[in-house]
């Protein structure tokens, strides 16, 4: 008997698994299409910290979308949390921004203006007297920093898995597959074909993160999405946890509530290379040793890498494919694919399910880029 579903999601990263997750919400089922398990690629692997008020196009044009973003984050939780059974661990975690050089401080002291009169938020520049009292193993170098209340941060692995079960509790399936590729008549998506068999399907959403392009010969539409790396290390402290994020200098540090601390990342074009490399783990180590010098011999617990799905302009594409009536694009959110989840989730099945949607989206059209291919 041939699969049919009305939905088919392409990706089961944590974009796809959101709009699965919205469009369950709204009543309709889907199927998500993953080669290589929920949430095993970028998804997984990001450190899962959610900041809205800062970040690339942040102030600018993410913000409002980030903002909203937020405000879904913080109301999804308890629901969410009971409905697939996974603690994801979203809770509201403390920063600290340090300035290494005399170049730092300007930009810092800037900074700390992005949180006044927000609610929920709070910063404040600190001396390095301060710096020590609030954390004694950063480094007595540092020349000042900011402390910042207010954002949060999830299991960002738990948090993929959580949507996926829980919109697979509303009657939407997982399905492992590798797909070839799409047939369609009429401007329509009719069916997905994969390695081992052919989805029928109403609609189609393709989330393929860093992956898109592979759609743009399936859809003859231009879509510039690329894949960034970035490696993190997990190091294991000696001592009592750190209570604080802290970064500067390009290295940060994210505890974790197992004990572990995330440190990193890098940036790096180098295609669909995922294998961590030796010579970033020292780059990473170096970096957070200028801030912790305790953490330069640390442990090494484990070493990941992963690809975040960029575009051109560092926005995410989200809406309708051009020229196609059933096809919609989610993904492109860079760096912010954590934070960004819920509102590409819930704008998208908006889209799908009443052809609008109140979230802050304007801008992120796949019909920025224009050029369809031939």
């Amino acid at each position: 008997m041939a699969e049919t579903t009305d939905v088919a999601i392409i990706g089961g990263g944590v974009a796809g698994c959101a709009v699965a997750f919205y469009l369950a919400q709204s009543g309709v089922k889907s199927t998500i299409i993953e080669r290589e398990g929920v949430g095993n690629q970028a998804s997984g692997y990001s450190a899962g910290g959610l900041n809205p008020l800062t970040g690339i196009g942040i102030p600018g044009p993410l913000g409002a979308f980030g903002w909203e973003s937020f405000q879904l984050h913080l109301g999804l939780y308890d629901g969410l949390k009971e409905q697939s059974g996974i603690d994801y661990q979203n809770r509201t975690v403390a920063k600290i921004d340090l300035a290494l050089e005399e170049s730092d401080l300007e930009g810092l002291r800037a900074s700390v203006a992005l949180f006044e009169g927000v609610e929920g938020f709070e910063a404040r520049w600190l001396e390095p007297e301060e710096i020590a009292k609030l954390e004694p193993r950063i480094s007595p170098a540092v020349l000042g920093g900011v402390y910042a209340y207010g954002n949060n941060a999830v299991d960002s692995y738990n948090f993929t898995k959580a949507l996926a079960a829980a919109a697979e509790k509303m009657g939407s399936t997982v399905r492992a597959g590798n797909v070839r590729g799409l047939e369609s008549s009429g401007g329509k998506v009719d069916r997905v074909v994969l390695a081992d068999g052919e989805i029928s399907c109403g609609q189609v959403v393709m989330a393929m993160g860093p992956w898109s392009r592979r759609a743009e010969s399936w859809l003859g539409v231009y879509i510039p999405v690329d894949p960034l790396k970035g490696e993190i290390i997990r190091l294991e402290n000696r001592g009592e946890p750190f209570r604080h994020d802290i970064s500067g200098g390009g290295g940060t540090i994210y505890p974790k509530l197992d004990g572990l601390n995330w440190c990193g990342t890098t940036e790096d074009w180098k295609g669909y290379d995922r294998e961590p490399s030796g010579q970033a783990a020292h780059e990473i180590r170096q970096r957070v040793a200028r801030l912790v010098p305790d953490l330069a011999d640390a442990r090494l617990v484990k070493h990941t890498a992963c690809l975040r799905p960029v575009t051109p302009d560092w926005l995410p594409v989200l809406g309708r494919a051009p020229g196609w009536e059933n096809v919609y694009l989610a993904t492109g959110a860079g760096k912010k694919g954590i934070l960004l989840a819920p509102g590409i989730g819930r704008s998208i099945a908006d889209l799908m399910t009443t052809g609008e949607t109140a979230l802050s989206i304007q801008g992120y059209s796949p019909e920025r880029f224009a050029t369809q291919i031939d």
